[in-house]
């Protein structure tokens, strides 16, 4: 063969190979015959599904919060690259890449590790018991754990079936979750997940009146091969700085500690069951409202902040100033109450509309601090 030939030869069998994970995305989409109900139930049931993949996830929820409050921030008002080991739901990994740089967090029978490399401190949370409340973490913003969430409490009745797509070179069947409450400022959810399994591999959220999603979480590439437990172990490095502690965030201690307690029912949306610390969370899948009593100095500070933020409103009730601050950021609305036991307050916040919050705040008893 000459020498141009051969050269002409590896040019195109480079070419064949770059082009490679561009041509699964342009194959054709075998249909799947699974039905909304069918595919429903296995996304529900997926967390025994083992998998490792590289995904991506976005949002535009800029909120005006404090540091205590910045992991909401980060997660949900930027694009966030994540990178997932996923042996069972109490073993897992997931590597998080956005502007604040990169955190590890590695799930065990135990608890979490979470690994920062920029500070080279870990720190770990043993949970004698899953907490029920607490801030979004990386994790929360994988497609398949994020479906779950969503799907988690969703009658048959509820969802359609949408054409399915190629998605991370797998078909994926698609299915749409139409929000019919109106308290809610969500209007559907679309998750494609794997028909066989029911892996979901694509999420979608909408608000009402939005013509691009609040909120997309996809894999770009995907293994259903079982990531070895090699993976998913964490041993700190002998110079990192380790931190143990029972608490993950603010929110969790506030839920143990706090002396608040919530009613069951606010604006028509029932307590979680079984769910008894200080912390209220209302409603259920998409149509969500958390009720927060916050401590004083905390509250002072998120009192200044939100009344210095553009598009904040002093709330008014019967025509008068009640004290409390209401902003709302794109599907998301929040509600700080007037003034509690030694300056407390309430911080509401959900996917529920601003009346539904104000009504709610007026069924709250006075917050109250820590004990």
């Amino acid at each position: 063969m000459r020498r141009g030939w051969r050269w002409l030869v590896v040019a195109a069998a480079t070419a064949v190979l770059v082009a490679l994970p561009f041509a699964a995305h342009l194959l054709p989409v075998a249909h799947s015959s699974v039905s909304a109900a069918q595919l429903l139930t296995r996304i529900q049931g997926s967390a025994h599904v083992q998998y490792s993949g590289y995904a991506e996830s976005s949002g535009g929820l800029a909120l005006p919060v404090t540091t205590r409050f910045n992991s909401i921030n980060d997660l949900f008002g930027d694009r966030t690259q994540l990178r997932v080991w996923w042996r069972a739901a109490d073993d897992w990994r997931v590597d998080s890449i956005n502007l604040a740089g990169e955190r590890d967090l590695r799930r065990d029978r135990l608890g979490v590790w979470t690994w920062d490399y920029e500070s080279n401190t870990a720190e770990r949370f043993v949970e004698a018991v899953v907490p029920i409340v607490r801030l979004p973490r990386p994790d929360d913003l994988v497609p398949a754990t994020l479906a779950r969430r969503l799907l988690s409490q969703v009658g048959a009745a509820q969802v359609t079936r949408l054409p399915d797509a190629r998605i991370a070179g797998h078909d994926a069947a698609g299915l749409r979750l139409q929000i019919t409450d109106a308290r809610s400022t969500i209007e559907h959810v679309d998750v494609w997940a794997l028909p066989a399994s029911g892996l979901p591999v694509r999420v979608t959220v909408f608000g009402k009146g939005d013509s691009a999603p609040v909120l997309t979480s996809s894999l770009l590439d995907l293994s259903t091969s079982a990531p070895p437990a090699s993976q998913t172990a964490f041993r700190p490095a002998v110079t990192a700085k380790v931190r143990s502690s029972q608490f993950g965030d603010i929110v969790a201690a506030v839920d143990q500690f706090g002396q608040s307690t919530p009613p069951p029912q606010l604006a028509g949306l029932r307590r979680a069951p079984l769910h008894l610390g200080s912390v209220g969370v209302y409603g259920q899948g998409v149509t969500a409202l958390v009720a927060v009593p916050v401590p004083p100095r905390l509250a002072r500070t998120l009192a200044r902040q939100l009344a210095g933020t553009p598009g904040s409103v002093s709330v008014s009730s019967g025509g008068s100033e009640i004290g409390a601050l209401s902003i709302s950021v794109g599907p998301l609305n929040l509600l700080l109450s007037a003034e509690g036991i030694d300056d407390a307050r309430w911080l509401l916040a959900g996917t529920v509309t601003a009346p539904t919050l104000l009504a709610a705040v007026a069924e709250l008893p006075p917050a109250a601090g820590f004990r």
